[in-house]
């Protein structure tokens, strides 16, 4: 099997090649990639707990899902494509807002990304995929930016991020 190519960016997001994404990962090069964020009606998120077998993070709750773009793939069209594969669903989704981090890891690699964040809606229990998701909840925000302070080290670090530095992009009250 061929491993997945990640799209490298300037920090304007403009495309400047190709690499496979272990590679990426271990030069720390900036990348494109994606946070979804999907509501029910009650305001609640939609976690999900990265599989334990993940060779980062393992076992930390997250968005929804997350992933990287194919090469001519939309924001948008990756985003559902990658729902569909980890959460076993489909919904419109809307982009917000995108940012650039860099967080390294304990096993040597390290996330730089250039993170474009959607949000959309659904209501019903997601059918997960179990090579991808070890488990899933719904949480308001305010449970969720609360627990992150209480037990930061459960969370992703682009999850955090997020939630300190994006919330008013996330929070589907205001």
């Amino acid at each position: 099997m061929i491993e997945e190519q990640v799209i490298l960016v300037d920090e304007n997001d403009t495309k400047i090649g190709l690499m496979p994404k272990m590679e990426a990962h271990e030069k720390a090069l900036l990348h494109r990639a994606f946070s979804v964020f999907v509501f029910n009606d009650k305001n609640e998120l939609m976690l999900q707990q990265r599989a334990l077998h993940k060779y980062h993070t393992p076992g930390l709750w997250t968005n929804t899902c997350c992933s990287h773009q194919r090469d001519g793939e939309s924001n948008l069209e990756a985003g559902k494509r990658r729902l569909q594969e980890e959460m076993g669903f489909v919904t419109e989704l809307q982009e917000k807002t995108s940012f650039i981090y860099k967080a390294p890891f304990d096993n040597g690699l390290t996330e730089h990304e250039f993170d474009h964040i959607m949000i959309g809606y659904y209501n019903e229990d997601p059918n997960i995929n179990p090579e991808e998701v070890a488990s899933w909840k719904w949480m308001s925000l305010e449970d969720v930016e609360s627990d992150i302070e209480k037990n930061p080290q459960l969370y992703t670090a682009w999850f955090k991020i997020i939630f300190e530095k994006f919330y008013e992009f996330i929070n589907v009250n205001q």
